[in-house]
């Protein structure tokens, strides 16, 4: 496996790349999102909306992201977030990662 950093990316560029057709060009915004963005609700908002996607991907990652948002942040509107990842509970492409991220917001948010 190939580590590389995810890219730090501007507001304007995350917002052109979250709104683009590649499925590439979304994951690595939500990665900078997660990673380097100070605004924990803007990110939640960002990653709350990837879970509503058709790509699989980037439901899983944006699940992912929450996570690494409570851990980073030690913040996140629980009860939304738990909410959302309840009407993705069934959904078998991500359900492993639903279940990673509300483990790191029991864990990070108090």
């Amino acid at each position: 496996m190939n580590y590389k950093n995810s890219p730090v990316y501007d507001r304007s560029t995350v917002e052109k790349a979250l709104d683009s057709k590649e499925i590439k060009s979304v994951c690595e915004a939500l990665l900078s999102i997660a990673f380097y963005d100070p605004d924990w609700e803007w990110a939640q908002r960002k990653f709350l909306d990837g879970l509503e996607s058709s790509n699989p991907d980037i439901r899983g990652l944006s699940a992912t992201c929450l996570g690494h948002v409570a851990r980073i942040h030690q913040k996140l509107d629980k009860v939304r977030v738990i909410t959302a990842f309840r009407d993705h509970l069934n959904d078998s492409a991500i359900s492993g990662q639903i279940e990673d991220a509300l483990s790191d917001i029991d864990m990070f948010v108090k």
